[in-house]
């Protein structure tokens, strides 16, 4: 069956054993997507919509409202907006050096897209997808609202290897990973998260090829990029969206380009995949103030500013690494995981026994947070994370802040 809204393609499908129209619910398949009416038209005298022909009602006359709001109060808020943003898909395409914007959909946060991707692939009830823990809550939770399976297969949570990288602590466990898809063909997804959150630990690309070539799965592997402007170049997977028809790639604007306020998460895949998306979304997710934030973001100059904070925070999270490393002696352990993304996973230890302590470590956060004014985040339940502190980077003065109050509390 064919996708709607999709050209015929002759071009051989990558991986041989992938068929998107087997991973695709056959509802979603025969579904002709919702036709809004920006879709046929978006200038003109407009009287298609049911919008509000005489505008917002926002007051310009105060100075202050005038200040906040006067770029986006200058847009045209009484009418839907553009329901494709072509503008800053190609934006996207060019910087990620994907071939055009028929390879990005845009979500309202990645939160979207990871409900999209379930909705459209994974059948409730009968289907699943698969975790690694630890991992982004937001997988599991969504699968539970869709009535899905969820597998787990834990990360390397061993450290004998070292930190990250191809068999550290943190690592995909690939074996493990096949041998689940084999005893369970139901499994459609699966969800890698690179740099992990809360690892902050890369996936290797060979990692991910090694699922993405493993013949008995016919699903899709979708890799969370999130964090991945922190880590080092050429670690993205967008470099194997040309080869693999069964990759999706999320990324997101809320992190490296600072602007987790307009919810805007990013799917980047082959076509088919992108059209299908599309086809199923809400029709207007993307609001025009969101938008027009977001192209201004994707610009040269900005685009350029962004990699220099990236590269600032990084340069921090090193010397707050350095500077956590001086409060060994009051019970703060080495860092964990591969330091890939903008936070440190510290765990805090036992003062006799100097292992991992979740009570002492929950004790911290909440002293922190509650009597210091510092809010960092408490993961030791998660798997592998014992008694551990999630620490974002923060400016210069917040990391000093952060140690000064972490010390005193520790004493």
């Amino acid at each position: 069956m064919p996708i709607s809204g999709l050209a015929p393609s002759t071009t051989p499908v990558k991986p041989a054993h992938f068929d998107i129209e087997k991973v695709i619910r056959p509802n979603i398949l025969a579904l002709h997507p919702y036709r809004c009416a920006r879709d046929d038209y978006q200038e003109g005298i407009l009287l298609d919509a049911n919008e509000n022909a005489l505008g917002h009602s926002i007051p310009r006359s105060s100075n202050q409202i005038q200040q906040e709001l006067s770029s986006t109060l200058d847009a045209d808020l009484n009418r839907y907006p553009d329901p494709s943003h072509d503008g800053i898909k190609s934006r996207i395409a060019s910087l990620r050096s994907l071939p055009g914007k028929d390879h990005v959909f845009l979500g309202v946060g990645s939160d979207e897209v990871i409900d999209l991707l379930m909705r459209v692939c994974v059948t409730p009830v009968n289907e699943k997808i698969l975790i690694t823990p630890p991992t982004y809550g937001m997988y599991s939770v969504c699968a539970q609202v869709n009535d899905i399976g969820v597998v787990r297969c834990n990360l390397n949570l061993s450290g004998s290897e070292g930190e990250g990288g191809e068999h550290g602590r943190f690592s995909l466990l690939v074996d493990n990973i096949k041998a689940a898809v084999l005893a369970d063909p139901s499994i459609k997804l699966i969800f890698l998260c690179s740099p992990g959150n809360p690892t902050g630990t890369l996936i290797s690309l060979a990692a991910v090829k090694a699922i993405l070539d493993y013949e008995p799965f016919k699903g899709i592997v979708v890799v969370d990029e999130a964090y991945i402007d922190f880590a080092r170049e050429g670690t993205s997977a967008v470099s194997l969206i040309k080869d693999y028809a069964n990759l999706c790639v999320m990324q997101t604007l809320s992190k490296s380009f600072g602007l987790a306020a307009i919810r805007l998460g990013i799917a980047l895949a082959q076509p088919p995949l992108i059209q299908v998306l599309t086809n199923t979304k809400a029709p207007y997710n993307i609001s025009t103030p969101s938008a027009q934030l977001a192209l201004a973001a994707l610009s040269e100059g900005a685009v350029q500013n962004m990699h220099l904070k990236c590269q600032t925070l990084v340069d921090s999270r090193k010397q707050l690494q350095k500077s956590l490393e001086s409060l060994s002696a009051l019970g703060v352990g080495d860092v964990i995981g591969g330091n890939d993304a903008n936070f440190l996973m510290v765990p805090i230890l036992n003062k006799e026994t100097r292992l991992p302590d979740n009570a002492r470590a929950n004790a911290i956060y909440t002293e922190l947070a509650e009597n210091k004014g510092v809010v960092v985040r408490f993961r030791g339940k998660e798997a592998g994370c014992d008694g551990c502190l999630r620490i974002t980077i923060g400016t210069a003065e917040e990391n000093a802040a952060l140690l000064l109050q972490l010390q005193s509390v520790l004493q």
